[in-house]
């Protein structure tokens, strides 16, 4: 993987939360970056030493030292911190670096406006991505959208980053908050209908401890499934959906009750918030 490690660089994270720490893992195990390339700067010093620990990275309480050198910054504070973040950066990015960002609802016009600094020659190069928590099992999606002077070799390298535990699409980036409605909070949605799942197995009688194994095996052997088939997940719904069976009383009682209609609602009402998010930065 040599060739792979040179194209990577080194790496700097600024922000060593869930996702940073999903990312740096898939980098390692795949054998992208060495674990002495890697820098991780955050606040918390707990954080650092579970990086330091558990990953073997390299550390820093300041995210200005963290991302000096570097050739590659992953940008994974939260939105409402993105600001104080850049001013930091900014005046210790070498010229050549890229930055990629995980925050939701931060568009790449306020990135690249917000790593304008007298010494730079080169304009920044962005790309703006969207992953989820499942990269932390190595079953990711994440979508990549280009900054106004990315190259394709940045996107190359990004997705190569991604893939490491993630499945990557690409899209524009005014598609980003639907993306962020949908996969980014998507996990969340799952783990509702688990819960649900398990306090109605209760209220029939179920032991909460089989209830919940019961609902955890079947919304995971449900995800496996729509990984491994051919069939679309309303193919796979019919299938399992017998005639005038218990399923079926399910689907039409979630039906007759607008569930589609809510879901759906839910979905638009997470990606409204992501604009909203963008308006703010």
């Amino acid at each position: 993987m040599s060739n792979s490690a040179g194209f990577m660089g080194s790496i700097a994270f600024v922000g060593a939360g869930n996702m940073a720490e999903a990312i740096a893992r898939g980098m390692l195990s795949a054998s992208l970056v060495p674990a002495e390339r890697i820098t991780a700067a955050d606040p918390m010093n707990a954080r650092r030493v579970y990086f330091r620990e558990q990953l073997g990275t390299m550390t820093e309480a300041s995210a200005g030292a963290a991302v000096r050198g570097a050739d590659v910054v992953f940008l994974a504070v939260k939105p409402q911190h993105m600001a104080q973040a850049l001013a930091d950066i900014a005046p210790h990015l070498q010229d050549d670096v890229l930055l990629i960002s995980i925050a939701a609802g931060v568009s790449i016009a306020t990135i690249e406006a917000g790593l304008v600094f007298d010494h730079r020659t080169n304009p920044v190069r962005v790309v703006r991505t969207m992953p989820n928590t499942p990269m932390l099992v190595g079953c990711g999606a994440v979508a990549i959208a280009p900054g106004t002077h990315a190259t394709p070799a940045d996107l190359a390298r990004t997705r190569l980053i991604f893939e490491t535990a993630a499945v990557v699409v690409d899209v524009r980036e005014d598609q980003l908050d639907a993306v962020t409605a949908v996969s980014g909070s998507g996990p969340a949605y799952i783990f509702w209908l688990v819960e649900q799942m398990t306090a109605a197995g209760v209220a029939l009688g179920l032991p909460e401890r089989t209830a919940t194994l019961l609902a955890r095996r079947t919304a995971s052997g449900a995800g496996v499934m729509l990984q491994q088939s051919t069939d679309s997940a309303q193919e796979l719904r019919v299938k399992v959906t017998s005639p005038g069976g218990t399923t079926q009383a399910a689907i039409e009682h979630l039906q007759s009750h607008g569930a589609d209609s809510i879901v759906r609602s839910a979905i638009a009402a997470a990606d409204a918030r992501g604009k909203e998010l963008a308006r703010a930065s």
